[in-house]
């Protein structure tokens, strides 16, 4: 969705909730022994989601010991206004903490550190001053700087950047040049929306300029309410997505942010994904725990999927699908709308992914549900297998438009050949198959963009439970795709890199022999025939995904 995309299926946690009471361990230093047990032994992971905010107690064997989770509540206080209360997400966060460590039977002394996996382009400002709040957080969803995007990425002023970044590659063949000759601003981004918030609110304007406004995601202001105010950054994986941090020199991007009237004195300081950033203080929990990672959700997840070597590609199916690659240690510079992000940097090692994304995944399916076409989630993939085919009904995901490669924020949503014998399970099953369509075109970009080599593919999110969908994308990408056992990867990243920071975990290879899969997704043979039956389909579908284009007007039309 956030950016989250993987929350469908997760509902089926462990929870525990009750009395707040704990323990208090004696306060010895985060890595000594407690008076009960060894710190080494347990991770806190937090994975603050679009939809739901869990926490889960991970053991050395990275299994699940304690786990709870809230409905994190979204307001909408406007037409496409989408925002989280601080306040109510912070009493969350710290309920979920408490309930998870209670759950699994310890205390927090026995925690050897905590890990924070959050939903990205979600933030909030306040002052450096008084700690006061100017606005609740703005979520990626909300799309109040939507009008400023479409008239930045339409004026004169884009139009020279292009050509002065075209001018500037051909000149130094650096790829940071070809990056600003096809950069455009999206609306998940957080740039036009502090755009949008400095020039809607005057005494925040003022005092940003005076470099005394703090902006922050959602993991600096947790860091920084967990230390009591004593710590305040981000990690570079948080940084890279959103939108006005420079991957290629790793720094806050000065250039844009002069050009675009935001002073660059608001961000934070940018840190490693991996490392003791700070301590809680005691009163949150009963004891001090190191916050030992910060990182953004989809590279969470990416790492809890161990994808560590270029070639790896990872595949979120929630709310929206998104399709990351390992692509090494430069970031990779894409015509085609692929995102160049920092995964992690760990010391001195820093990796980079390209990622893809289609918007509507679970969102397409739940919008299936609620006009009918089935009941339960459990039956979709039973159901699209009741037909031999869609019986020549194409449907096109785009309600949120259509992202990489074809990158149209205009397009629309539509069923294409409806028939006096089109049954539910005909739209159902055209429904999912263009779900595999769009895996099939993030794919192919990257195969062909990258020019790396794929390794391996895992998918987790809760549409990868549909065994229907996995097998016919493991068929028509002809790979392997493996669906892991521990379906929350976000929470499972996050553990790892906080391991790894306070020595639960020695290594990234250990942590691979700690990888379990519920099901691998083999190709059919040739002799099937599934290739040459889908071809002709995959052809229309890409014509009825050329009709949906350009269907709603731009917003300064």
């Amino acid at each position: 969705m956030s950016d989250d995309a993987k929350e469908a299926s997760e509902e089926d946690a462990n929870l525990s909730a009750g009395d707040s009471s704990a323990a208090v361990p004696s306060q010895s230093s985060p890595r000594d022994q407690s008076q009960n047990g060894p710190r080494d032994q347990y991770i806190v992971a937090v994975d603050v989601g679009t939809s739901t905010l869990r926490c889960h107690v991970y053991d050395k064997l990275a299994n699940v010991k304690g786990s709870s989770s809230k409905k994190v509540h979204l307001l909408h206080p406007q037409p496409g206004w989408v925002e989280m209360d601080p306040q109510v997400l912070w009493t969350d966060f710290v309920d979920v903490i408490n309930e998870a460590i209670r759950a699994a039977g310890l205390t927090a002394g026995q925690v050897a550190g905590m890990g924070i996996s959050t939903q990205r382009c979600t933030f909030t400002m306040w002052d450096r001053e008084t700690g006061e709040l100017y606005h609740n957080f703005l979520t990626w969803q909300d799309l109040r700087g939507s009008e400023l995007v479409d008239t930045w990425n339409n004026s004169l002023t884009m139009k020279a950047l292009h050509s002065g970044g075209g001018l500037l590659y051909y000149m130094s063949r650096s790829k940071r040049f070809l990056a600003a000759n096809v950069l455009k601003f999206a609306p998940q981004q957080i740039t036009m929306k502090v755009m949008w918030m400095l020039q809607n609110n005057l005494t925040l304007r003022r005092r940003a300029f005076n470099g005394l406004v703090s902006f922050g995601t959602v993991d600096t202001w947790l860091l920084w309410k967990l230390t009591g105010g004593q710590v305040y950054a981000t990690d570079y994986s948080c940084a890279s997505s959103t939108g006005l941090f420079d991957p290629y020199i790793r720094q806050w991007n000065q250039f844009f942010c002069n050009l675009l009237s935001v002073p660059i004195s608001i961000f934070p300081p940018v840190e490693d994904t991996s490392k003791i950033h700070g301590v809680c203080e005691t009163k949150w929990f009963g004891a001090p725990i190191p916050i030992a990672s910060l990182v953004a959700d989809q590279q969470a997840a990416m790492f809890g999927e161990c994808c560590f070597e270029p070639g790896d590609v990872k595949c979120t199916m929630g709310t929206g699908t998104f399709m990351d690659m390992n692509v090494g240690r430069n970031p990779h510079t894409s015509m085609a709308g692929l995102y160049p992000l920092i995964g992690w940097k760990i010391g001195d090692e820093i990796v980079f992914l390209a990622e893809g994304s289609a918007s509507d995944t679970g969102t397409a399916i739940d919008w299936a549900r609620s006009i009918g076409l089935f009941e339960d989630y459990t039956e979709t993939d039973e159901i699209a297998e009741s037909v031999d085919d869609s019986n020549g009904v194409y449907f096109v995901p785009a309600f949120n438009g259509i992202q990489a490669p074809v990158n149209d924020p205009r397009a629309c949503s539509l069923f294409l050949g409806l028939s006096s014998t089109t049954t539910k399970a005909h739209m159902l099953r055209a429904l999912l198959e263009s779900l595999v369509f769009r895996n099939k075109q993030l794919y192919e970009t990257m195969l062909n963009e990258t020019k790396i080599p794929i390794t391996y593919i895992r998918a987790d999110g809760g549409v990868s439970n549909n065994s229907f969908v996995m097998q016919l994308t493991a068929d028509l990408l002809n790979r392997t795709i493996t669906r892991p056992k521990h379906v929350d990867m976000s929470s499972l990243g996050a553990a790892f890199l906080a391991g790894l920071a306070v020595g639960v975990w020695k290594n990234k290879e250990e942590l691979k022999n700690l990888q379990s899969s519920e099901k691998v997704f083999q190709p059919r043979p040739v002799s099937e025939g599934i290739w040459e039956k889908y071809r002709p389909l995959v052809e229309q579908w890409e014509r009825a995904v050329k009709r949906s284009l350009y269907w709603y007007p731009a917003k300064n039309e």
